[in-house]
C-alpha cells in the first residue's frame, strides 16, 4: 500500500479504548462547564438555556457521531 493510502487508512480508524475514555472524560468536563454558563454567555456561543441544559444532561457515553466512525 502506498504511503498516502496507508496514512488515510490509519486516520479513519476509531480511537483506541484508552483514547475514547480520555475523550469521554473531556466531554464530561465540557458538559459540566456548559451547565455553569449564564444566559449572557450562552447567548455569546449561540445556545438557548434549554439547549445547553439538554446537552449537559446527556450521558458521557452519548458522544458525537463523528467519534463513532
Amino acid at each position: 500500500m502506498p504511503l498516502d493510502l496507508a496514512h488515510a487508512a490509519r486516520s479513519h480508524r476509531r480511537p483506541g479504548l484508552l483514547r475514547r475514555i480520555g475523550l469521554m472524560f473531556g466531554l464530561a468536563r465540557q458538559r459540566h462547564a456548559l451547565k455553569q454558563l449564564d444566559e449572557r454567555l450562552l447567548d455569546d456561543i449561540g445556545l438557548l438555556p434549554d439547549e445547553a441544559r439538554a446537552e449537559a444532561a446527556r450521558p458521557v457515553w452519548d458522544v458525537p457521531r463523528t467519534w463513532l466512525r
